[in-house]
């Protein structure tokens, strides 16, 4: 399986049957370019600009839009709601976290959590491997918050999202504030992370992803 980064939380997923883009992003909104990518699966946190457009993505794809659970060649994905804040959705309104079961492995993308999780909403997150979590603040947690929603968790291996990169056009904490909090301060990205079940580390692993 192989995992990119197209920017901000948006990430492409190629598994041996199935391709899946995360929250793909306006890029005219986001001060970003064109998203140039296709998909069999779309996944949708919520409905602000920079993280559902979908008419972006080519390929027709099926698009997982909320809670519950779906299956779409051979990827299981199970949707569990959040909130975009910590005051239950008041600011911001809601968001969904996806649980994404694909060759063997199970990741676990936040969307724009705003919150610490809840005992019952972590009943619904099994023992994840790959946790895409936000850590630019402003609008989603911080850096901070983003360590203690990992210990929560516990993946093995952590991808930071949703940060400050050039271009950007709202101002964002930088992923390098995560990392010193993280005692990680030299992370060197990478163009892309390819994994295996059978490779996955035993211990919390940082992964930094390169546009």
């Amino acid at each position: 399986m192989d995992i990119s980064w197209l920017g901000h939380s948006c990430f492409r997923i190629k598994g041996k049957g199935a391709a899946i883009v995360t929250d793909p992003y306006d890029p005219e909104f986001i001060g970003m370019k064109k998203l140039k990518t296709s998909a069999d699966i779309v996944t949708v946190s919520h409905h602000h600009k920079d993280h559902d457009a979908v008419q972006f993505v080519e390929g027709n794809p099926f698009v997982v839009d909320g809670a519950g659970e779906y299956e779409v060649k051979g990827v299981r994905i199970q949707g569990v709601q959040t909130f975009h804040d910590d005051k239950n959705g008041k600011d911001r309104g809601r968001n969904t976290m996806y649980v994404i079961e694909i060759d063997g492995i199970i990741i676990c993308h936040c969307g724009d959590l705003g919150h610490e999780l809840e005992s019952s909403q972590l009943e619904l997150l099994p023992d994840i491997d790959i946790l895409m979590v936000p850590v630019g603040g402003k609008f989603t947690i911080d850096a901070s918050t983003a360590l203690k929603v990992i210990s929560q968790i516990e993946p093995k291996v952590v991808i930071p999202m949703h940060y400050s990169i050039p271009g950007l056009a709202f101002e964002l904490d930088t992923v390098e504030e995560f990392l010193v909090l993280n005692s990680k301060s030299k992370v060197e990205p990478i163009d892309k992370y390819s994994i295996t079940k059978e490779k996955l580390p035993d211990q919390e692993e940082i992964v930094v992803l390169s546009l």
